[in-house]
């Protein structure tokens, strides 16, 4: 889907906050909140998906109820930026599944990972498959939560 321009209004920002909190909140209760019908909510929430602002209406899932109480960060350099040389790596990043976030960084590193496992076994098995056999990885560094404080994507509206 491409993304059309769209400034979002006081309006568009009040339905935007009650979908972060909730996005199954029916379209009425919406429309009550913010005070338009609910057709109009719709036609908002429709337009705010087709610019690109609403990417993904999704589950948060609890991970440590589903056996994967571990959250971990690790900070990876690269010996070379140049795009033929980390591309397998940021493959490799994208396609696997206990990669919850990965960002290019500034710093001492060259990326953040933030990964969910089951064990410390299974991070052994995941570093193995990310950064094993990459002469391109210079070095990683690995931080384990232990506890979690805030978690969420909230964006400030």
């Amino acid at each position: 889907m491409s993304a059309v321009p769209y400034s979002p209004d006081d309006f568009d920002r009040a339905i935007l906050a009650i979908l972060q909190r909730d996005n199954t909140t029916p379209q009425r209760e919406i429309a009550e909140a913010v005070h338009l019908s609910a057709p109009a909510v719709q036609r908002r929430i429709k337009r705010l998906q087709e610019a690109g602002i609403i990417r993904a209406n999704v589950a948060v899932l609890d991970q440590c109820r589903l056996g994967r109480p571990l959250t971990i960060m690790v900070e990876v350099r690269v010996a070379s930026e140049q795009p033929h040389r980390v591309a397998p790596f940021r493959r490799r990043v994208q396609e696997d599944p206990a990669v919850q976030q990965c960002y290019a960084i500034t710093g001492d590193a060259d990326f953040l990972l933030i990964l969910t496992a089951a064990s410390m076994e299974e991070y052994e098995a995941i570093s193995a498959r990310l950064f094993g056999n990459d002469d391109n990885i210079e070095r990683f560094r690995t931080a384990v939560a232990l506890s979690t404080l805030k978690r969420g994507l909230g964006v400030p509206l």
